[in-house]
């Protein structure tokens, strides 16, 4: 494997459907993805500060430190995967060893060889550091390569559909299995030991599914690529349809993941359920994702893709908005909410990722030339400081309400720290995800630009050919 510069050459991506083993082998690499970024959101932050007694105010930067640095890394792992030479293709390469690293560093995240304290706290903060520097290499080539497999905008839509769906599996088993193998392994750090050989295990098997699975997949043809990242990122900034999608995505990916990063103080402080209060919370959070995805997949179609996102962000805050009734009402109705609330995530996760491939078509149908790498680079980027930054957010509103630390388990909690736990995983998300939905107005990258661009583009290539 080489990385040199991106040599001149035809400029689409196949255009013929994806067979079902290409599509089911692609969405595999959804493990990985989802199971790293679920659980550091979902038991990190409580890992800090119910088990190695962190403030959580500095639990909350350890959180998100690491995952900021994803913000500078994600883009030149995007760059670095553009120029890759190799015999397994520019992207796949990255599947299978990036994949690995981040398995074998996940587990070491949670080893606690330090016990409770700085010590501790430290060595979580630098073994998450190198995990999302891992995990970058990994998921930035994953998410470039739909662009590059097909041209056809429908079937990247059935692609992501595909991708979610694998997506909402790895979720709903890292998320709701994870605390139950702390719980199983004698809960605190021990316990969180044995969590991470699990969901280390999760992403081994989706980088390798991805990297087997997707053998026979269309690569796409190198093109010639800005020779520079100042030339890309202007290049990004000039693309309005990707610009306006990724706002809103990161902006909601704050709210979804401020609600994730709360469901463990909801269940122990809210509900009073800490023993299955958190398994049963994600699971109604992720679970409707496996039943309606195929409903989403006909409203995409009949309404197109932008308005379903819209209608899927209106479900998600709504649903959010009305959990601030949790602490009033009984569990079971918390976790109908809760569904709902996941059947808005299953869509607004969806439409995100297929109109971001539809983006990636039509700068490359402008410009001529393959730039998915530097997209998706920003995308993940984007994404990743979302995910590390809810659940700042959450600790943020925890240490003003007054939530007390402890290196033994979850502590009793005051009337106002119970209110910051619940308007942080409701009131807080609803805020985050619902008003940047208006941006939608600005997207108007329909079908038809788009293949009206590529038509363009086409035309004056054949013309440039002739003379």
């Amino acid at each position: 494997m080489t990385v040199s510069p991106p040599t001149s050459a035809e400029v689409t991506a196949p255009d013929q459907p994806l067979t079902g083993a290409v599509r089911a082998g692609y969405a595999l690499g959804s493990l990985a993805t989802g199971a790293f970024g679920t659980v550091p959101g979902l038991l990190l932050l409580p890992y800090l500060t119910d088990n190695l007694g962190v403030a959580a105010g500095l639990a909350g930067l350890l959180v998100l430190v690491p995952k900021a640095w994803d913000v500078l890394i994600n883009p030149v792992a995007g760059r670095i995967s553009d120029r890759t030479v190799s015999r397994w293709g520019a992207r796949r390469p990255y599947l299978l060893f990036g994949g690995l690293a981040v398995a074998v560093l996940f587990a070491l995240m949670f080893a606690g060889p330090f016990g409770a304290g700085s010590g501790a706290a430290l060595y979580v903060a630098v073994a998450f550091l190198l995990t999302a520097t891992a995990y970058a290499f990994f998921q930035v080539p994953y998410v470039a390569m739909p662009a590059e497999m097909t041209d056809d905008y429908s079937e990247r839509t059935r692609l992501m559909t595909w991708r979610v769906a694998v997506l909402a599996v790895a979720i709903l088993v890292s998320g709701a299995v994870a605390p139950i193998v702390v719980q199983a392994g004698g809960g605190g750090v021990p316990g969180h030991r044995w969590m991470g050989v699990f969901v280390a295990a999760l992403i081994v098997v989706g980088a390798l599914g991805s990297f087997f699975g997707t053998r026979r997949a269309p690569v796409g043809r190198v093109t010639e690529s800005e020779p520079t990242l100042r030339a890309q990122l202007a290049v990004v900034r000039r693309n309005r349809p990707f610009t306006v999608l990724l706002t809103v995505f990161v902006v909601q990916s704050i709210g979804v993941a401020t609600m994730l990063a709360g469901v463990k103080y909801v269940a122990d402080h809210v509900l009073q359920r800490p023993e299955d209060g958190p398994t049963l919370l994600f699971a109604c959070f992720v679970g409707p994702a496996l039943l309606v995805m195929p409903l989403w997949s006909r409203v995409g179609a009949r309404v197109g893709k932008t308005k379903a996102l819209v209608l899927a962000s209106v479900l998600l805050s709504g649903g959010a908005l009305a959990l601030v009734v949790a602490g009033s009402v009984p569990p079971v109705v918390a976790y109908v909410i809760t569904g709902l609330i996941g059947v808005g995530y299953a869509g607004q996760q969806v439409f995100a990722m297929a109109m971001l491939p539809d983006c990636v078509a039509y700068d490359a149908a402008r410009t001529g030339r393959r730039q998915a790498g530097v997209f998706t680079g920003l995308w993940t980027a984007g994404e990743t400081f979302g995910l590390a930054l809810g659940p700042g957010l959450y600790a943020l509103v925890l240490q003003l309400s007054g939530y007390a630390s402890s290196a033994s388990g979850a502590a009793a909690q005051s009337d106002g720290a119970k209110l910051g736990v619940l308007l942080g995983f409701s009131l807080v998300p609803a805020l985050l995800v619902g008003p940047v939905t208006l941006l939608l107005r600005r997207y108007d990258l329909t079908p038809e630009r788009l293949a009206s661009v590529q038509v363009e583009n086409g035309s004056a290539a054949e013309d440039s050919v002739t003379r």
